[in-house]
């Protein structure tokens, strides 16, 4: 699960000009690595105030905008780790938070797409059963996508 998050966050970055020149070539794969570990840690505690996977997976998937609690959540936690651990300036960093309501509903797509298998939400509830013991807590959330944060 966590390379198909990875290869998204790689897709909506290096598509958008301004972030894409923007990340040295030396850190764009750590860069990367990063924001999806902050995504799947971010979506493990949004699910749990939107109801669940389904509230959180169908708040995305209706449209999400910057500013919205779900995205200024993810924004904060994605630039403040990226302006710590690479350095990033606030420019570039700005820019990556403003692709992530895009890149949001291109996962929420993909997990509620009946003809793509890459991330369901049936994998997603599977997975979080498996982490949480059967509670359906949403703790393990983070470690269901191979998070190395």
């Amino acid at each position: 699960m966590y390379d198909q998050i990875l290869d998204l966050v790689k897709n909506q970055l290096g598509s958008n000009p301004q972030v894409a020149g923007a990340i040295p070539p030396a850190k764009q794969q750590a860069v990367h690595e990063e924001v999806a570990n902050q995504l799947a840690q971010g979506l493990a505690s949004q699910a749990g105030q939107q109801g669940g996977i389904g509230g959180l997976l169908s708040m995305l998937q209706g449209g999400l905008t910057s500013g919205s609690p779900v995205t200024s959540a993810l924004e904060g936690s994605v630039v403040s780790s990226l302006g710590s651990k690479f350095g990033l300036s606030p420019a570039v960093t700005g820019a990556i938070a403003a692709a992530l309501p895009a890149l949001l509903q291109k996962f929420a797509h993909k997990a509620n797409d009946p003809n793509d298998h890459s991330i369901t939400i049936d994998s997603i509830t599977k997975s979080l059963s498996g982490l949480t013991g059967g509670g359906g807590g949403l703790s393990g959330l983070g470690g269901l996508f191979g998070g190395k944060g």
